[in-house]
């Protein structure tokens, strides 16, 4: 299982130069690097997208999801050719739909589907989310050889129904798709749920609320910073990403 760890390279507290600094330092150590970055971040940041050069496997997120909450009034359009030229101009294989069919419909949702597919000549990520039912899921499985699974992150999937993925995943795999996790950064789930990928963003949270990561060889834990270490957030955010990428290349082979 490939761990993407997203959420944080572009908006966090690490300066761009210092994140390509440690990416590489992290290279040279013969350590595999995933990223996962949303296009908000990464469209309005100066040499953001340079990052993407250090990761072994990149995912480009639309950025959509930030806006189920925010009340904005977006002009969809606009938006769509934005990211589409994105894509275009920066060679980028891997990326998600724009999952707000909340907002829009998913009528609208599969017609941005079609246009992506049609104006980069790539096919996007779906991504599934309960609400649209278990034949819709399977109906993209048959389709697309990429899917997604949506909700973890705002709890739309309870941790109480996990117990279901396993399932959706071996459906995925019958039908010869790859299956990511958006989101999914339930540690002990990890071990039950064999999604192909999964996104965590947990590394970078641990920079704004004080936690310390450490990688033990087969699982990563998060402790209180000590006293002494607290309010140093740029040390504290390049120990974390380290820690994060040596247990993203464990998960790899492991999980």
């Amino acid at each position: 299982m490939k761990v993407y760890l997203a959420g944080g390279l572009t908006t966090g507290n690490i300066h761009v130069d210092k994140i390509e600094k440690v990416l590489q330092e992290l290279k040279n150590d013969g350590l595999k690097i995933y990223i996962l970055e949303s296009f908000l971040g990464m469209a309005s940041r100066r040499r953001a997208k340079n990052l993407s050069c250090y990761a072994d496997n990149f995912m480009l997120d639309s950025g959509g999801f930030s806006f189920l909450s925010s009340g904005k009034n977006i002009d969809w359009e606009r938006y769509v050719a934005r990211y589409i030229e994105y894509i275009k101009a920066n060679n980028i294989s891997l990326f998600f739909e724009l999952d707000i069919d909340k907002i829009i419909g998913y009528d609208r949702v599969k017609e941005i589907r079609r246009r992506l597919e049609r104006e980069t000549g790539k096919r996007p990520i779906p991504v599934w989310h309960r609400h649209l039912g278990k034949q819709e899921f399977l109906r993209i499985c048959d389709e697309y050889d990429y899917v997604a699974v949506g909700g973890f992150a705002i709890r739309d999937i309870k941790i109480a129904e996990y117990k279901y993925i396993p399932c959706f995943i071996d459906e995925a795999h019958k039908r010869g798709a790859k299956i990511h996790g958006l989101g999914f950064t339930n540690l002990r789930w990890l071990n039950i749920c064999h999604f192909d990928s999964v996104d965590s963003s947990s590394w970078s949270i641990g920079n704004r609320y004080g936690r310390i990561s450490f990688f033990y060889g087969r699982r990563i834990m998060q402790h209180a910073t000590p006293a002494g270490r607290r309010g140093k957030s740029l040390p504290l955010s390049i120990h974390n990403l380290k820690e994060w990428v040596k247990f993203s290349n464990w998960a790899e082979a492991h999980l």
